[in-house]
């Protein structure tokens, strides 16, 4: 059962995320469209996930997910409220400076792995710290995060060449290569049967705890949740509380 938060369940779950880490979303809104069209995705949205943390975001469509996605990746600007990523305002930034957090604080975790049909597994993960500041470049060595999602003998093979479980184990390892803060995970198990969906989260979890990472995941599929530690409902653009 998922229920409605109460205010003081809302504080405590504020409290247990530190001020340089993990992700706030305080009384966030966001509207689209404009005129007699005008929708509210977000109404008066708040969610607290502290590091090694993996929350649950369930919903019809529609219901507001991406939305929330969106603005807590910093690629949608809220109308109010604030989103704070490992300490930093994401909604006082300017289009560089959420661009920048992106790079140095967050992960996206996408459908299918989303990966690049010319790369192979290894030089997936080799991607993104090319577009980081030399400065910022300690991130995860790409070949042991393919052995801890169990994909080290797979290093040089192609999307092509794997499994859907086997794209989206990659897809995870990439999330993580730049060692984010923070995790954005959208629908991962979508493309998968019922057996690899569980392996995929299971490994979500045990990554999100294992690098002390917060990770909010989007999904339709209530038969995973039970390796989350917290699920929320969307309906209508508001966020009900734990379960």
């Amino acid at each position: 059962m998922i229920g409605r938060s109460t205010p003081d369940e809302e504080t405590r779950a504020r409290a247990d995320v530190p001020g340089n880490a993990g992700l706030v979303l305080d009384g966030v809104h966001l509207r689209h469209g404009d005129g007699d069209e005008i929708v509210q995705a977000l109404d008066d949205v708040s969610l607290a996930v502290a590091p090694g943390r993996l929350v649950a975001i369930v919903g019809p469509s529609g219901a507001g997910k991406s939305s929330l996605l969106a603005v807590a990746g910093g690629l949608a600007r809220p109308d109010g409220g604030t989103v704070m990523v490992a300490g930093h305002d994401m909604t006082a930034a300017g289009r560089r400076g959420r661009a920048a957090l992106r790079r140095e604080h967050i992960g996206f975790v996408f459908q299918s792995g989303n990966l690049i049909p010319a790369l192979t597994a290894a030089d997936q993960l080799r991607l993104p710290n090319r577009f980081r500041p030399r400065r910022a470049r300690a991130g995860r060595d790409p070949l042991e995060l393919l052995a801890d999602v169990g994909m080290a003998d797979k290093k040089n093979r192609y999307p092509h060449q794997l499994s859907g479980g086997e794209r989206q184990r990659v897809g995870i390892a990439r999330a993580l290569a730049t060692a984010p803060s923070v995790l954005l995970v959208d629908e991962p198990t979508a493309a998968l049967d019922r057996a690899r969906s569980h392996d995929v989260v299971r490994l979500l979890a045990a990554e999100t705890r294992r690098r002390s990472v917060a990770t909010v995941m989007v999904t339709h599929d209530h038969d995973v949740l039970e390796h989350c530690d917290t699920v929320h409902e969307m309906i209508d653009g508001r966020l009900t509380g734990a379960a």
